[in-house]
């Protein structure tokens, strides 16, 4: 049992649902609630996320309604769409705010496929220092003859394996995604 990559096998699943919900917010020219994730909305005197203060429903591909559950914070739910800076248009209609997504431009598709590749690269990095700081308790072991050079080359190569299936998986999230954001 190889208990070096075993500890860190949580922190390898954190980079990936980190990258998830990186890439989750990236628009596709479809109204998709996941756009507003990230949206937190100062109310009763703390930050809270948008879905935690309203309903959010999408009832056509171009449009996102959001309707807070105390229209008294109807404004600051508005301000903090709009402070989050998602590229969208927003319009308050004294009930509820409509987000209205664009169409998206070739040019538009084509700077998300930027934005994704370098979030995607951001992962792999996160990824390679788990996996080095992984070898490195691994070749300390074997030094302090903790465990044998036949087990350090077996747990090396069981942690080279686990890491390339993790970014096989980094990449299908990516592919995904791309796919989404150059469809029309």
């Amino acid at each position: 049992m190889n208990q070096y990559l075993e500890n860190h096998k949580s922190e390898l699943d954190k980079s990936i649902e980190h990258f998830r919900k990186e890439i989750s917010v990236l628009r596709t020219g479809r109204a998709n609630p996941g756009i507003l994730d990230g949206v937190y909305v100062s109310a009763y005197g703390s930050k809270t996320p948008l879905s935690g203060v309203a309903s959010i429903n999408v009832p056509d591909g171009q449009c996102i309604t959001i309707a807070p559950w105390d229209k008294g914070i109807i404004k600051d739910v508005e301000k903090a769409i709009v402070e989050a800076d998602l590229g969208v248009g927003v319009v308050n209609e004294g009930m509820q705010i409509r987000v209205n997504v664009p169409k998206m431009t070739e040019e538009n598709r084509r700077d998300l496929v930027k934005k994704l590749n370098e979030k995607h690269e951001a992962a792999r990095v996160s990824i390679r220092q788990i996996r080095e700081e992984i070898k490195s308790r691994i070749e300390t072991a074997e030094k302090d003859k903790e465990i044998s050079e036949d087990d350090k080359f077996r747990f090396l190569k069981e942690m080279d394996e686990e890491v390339a299936l993790r970014n096989d998986s980094l990449k299908t999230f990516k592919d995904k995604k791309e796919e989404e954001i150059m469809t029309i």
